[in-house]
């Protein structure tokens, strides 16, 4: 170490590991503080010194149950369906028989999969039993919780086979109405109306209230994405939904009913396909929206779908589609040549 007198006070050089490394070279005040500045350095030096950073951090053995509960304090109970997300997730973990996070494999979940598969699981189920772990992982990684990758990133999902969409003809809806009229539930026929006028998801018209009938319009919250929409119903329809609210007390307009329109439908000739039975309505009216004409950015909005994958469902129905695919064939060019 080399202290000297300079113009402005003391100034210190020194280095910490002999010949070859840094040099420090500062100024101050006086000599006691370039004394102290010295010490402190190389103080500083041997505790770094004493660090082996190529050391790896101990193996993080939590196991996947345990990893649900940090999941659940951190993030899950925020979500809508945290509950649900969360029982899932401990189903998982029981059934991989609650293996380290850190040592799941690609494999041993594949595996795991395909024995699901082969007791009738559904691809849907499938995919979501991946993607709810997966995001799990994901959310613990961003959130410092966990120190190593995603076991599952790079696990692709089980293809899913188009499902049928099936929608009511004119004759069909007449058919419905008729029936569900008939019924000793004084509720089932105007939520069927309002889920044929809005693309509302059956519950999304039950749940609704005297506050979100307002203007010509029906307001939806709560709903699968998230989002809360209004869609524009006719006078007529607003008029008798409001004349239907005085005949039931409090805020909610509609009981529920679902179980009514089950009964209803199984009276009537029409046999949608499995799981379509509400849900056929609003198919229905997004196939006779496409059919009439609309725009499918406008329909993405009404159904309230995030992804527009889910609403291209329906672009096939459009009559310009069809009218391409009659006069853009090649029996048609060849009877214009």
């Amino acid at each position: 170490m080399t202290i000297k007198k300079v113009k402005s006070g003391y100034e210190v050089r020194f280095r910490v590991n002999g010949r070859g490394s840094r040099e420090h070279k500062r100024v101050f005040p006086t000599k006691a503080e370039c004394e102290r500045f010295q010490r402190y350095t190389i103080a500083q030096f041997e505790t770094q010194a004493d660090v082996k950073p190529w050391l790896e951090k101990p193996k993080d053995m939590r196991r996947l149950s345990e990893l649900v509960e940090l999941w659940d304090d951190t993030h899950g109970h925020f979500l809508r369906d945290g509950k649900r997300r969360k029982s899932k997730l401990l189903m998982i973990a029981n059934e991989l028989v609650d293996p380290a996070g850190s040592s799941l494999t690609r494999l041993e979940y594949t595996r795991w999969r395909t024995q699901r598969s082969k007791e009738g699981k559904s691809p849907k189920t499938l995919n979501n039993d991946l993607g709810y772990l997966s995001s799990m992982f994901n959310t613990l990684v961003k959130a410092e919780e966990i120190h190593y990758p995603n076991p599952l990133a790079d696990i692709d999902n089980v293809r899913v086979p188009e499902r049928e969409l099936s929608y009511l003809t004119h004759d069909q809806i007449t058919e419905l109405l008729d029936e569900t009229k008939r019924g000793d539930n004084k509720h089932v026929y105007l939520i069927t109306k309002i889920s044929l006028s809005t693309g509302a998801r059956w519950g999304e018209a039950e749940g609704l209230t005297v506050q979100r009938v307002r203007n010509n319009q029906v307001s939806f919250t709560d709903t699968k994405s998230g989002k809360n929409r209004s869609v524009p119903i006719t006078p007529e329809l607003f008029e008798e939904i409001h004349e239907h609210a005085k005949l039931t007390r409090g805020n909610n307009i509609f009981t529920g009913s679902i179980t009514s329109f089950r009964r209803a439908l199984a009276r009537t000739t029409i046999e949608p396909p499995k799981g379509q039975a509400a849900h056929v309505l609003r198919h229905t009216f997004a196939s006779h929206f496409m059919m009439n004409g609309g725009n499918i950015l406008t329909l993405q909005k009404v159904l309230g779908h995030s992804d527009i994958k889910m609403t291209m469902r329906y672009s096939h129905l459009s009559p310009d589609f069809l009218e391409e695919a009659t006069r853009l064939n090649p029996l048609s060019s060849m009877e214009n040549s």
